[in-house]
């Protein structure tokens, strides 16, 4: 989800190109950092194939999911109704660089691994005030700069990488930022070996 290279056309092919993209297993930061609060509405960007849309809404979150791909959301949307919540999901098909949510408020964004550019990402960040209840929490997840030293196949394209406390930055002063960190991960890399991969988590509450 995200810009020119990572656009709708992008997404779909590589949804219909294999019969499942990613593990079917919510987002490790995730289940980390959103497993204690408690249940309310939650906008999942860049859904895919609904992992973490279906965990939250199992833990009784009434969750919008968000991504480009149609493929993709039919996909979250099979698995939803197989895990039996499916009717606590709605699967929207959008950019969220130029979404509008509306007259809906939301206790949990979560955004995990955008393929945005930093102004993009900036830009987005800028306006999740406007999109929670207050009192509601942003979880952003993304790759570490860091990976781009490793063997992990990163596209060298240093403006679509940030630190978290880089990201952290560009939250308006009424929020408070509880989490801004680098994570280290085990990862297999496109060669079969193990690697150390981060992720730059942020979680701030407004």
């Amino acid at each position: 989800m995200g810009s020119e290279e990572y656009g709708e056309e992008f997404w779909e092919e590589r949804y219909r190109s294999h019969t499942a993209v990613w593990s079917g297993r919510p987002n490790p930061q995730l289940v980390a950092e959103a497993g204690d609060l408690p249940p309310g509405t939650a906008l999942d960007i860049g859904a895919g194939e609904g992992a973490d849309s279906c965990w939250l809404a199992e833990r009784g979150w009434r969750v919008t999911a968000l991504d480009l791909s149609e493929t993709a959301l039919r996909r979250g949307s099979e698995h939803a109704a197989a895990a039996g919540v499916g009717d606590r999901i709605e699967w929207e098909r959008a950019d969220v660089r130029t979404w509008d949510p509306g007259d809906r408020r939301f206790d949990l964004i979560s955004s995990q691994f955008l393929h945005l550019r930093n102004t993009e990402l900036r830009d987005l960040v800028g306006r999740f005030a406007g999109w929670l209840n207050p009192g509601g929490t942003v979880l952003l997840v993304h790759h570490d700069a860091r990976d781009l030293h490793t063997t992990m196949g990163r596209p060298h394209v240093p403006e679509r990488f940030s630190s978290a406390e880089e990201v952290a930055s560009w939250l308006p002063g009424e929020w408070s930022v509880e989490v801004a960190e680098a994570r280290p991960r085990e990862a297999t890399d496109p060669d079969g070996k193990a690697v150390t991969i981060y992720d730059a988590v942020v979680r701030a509450r407004r």
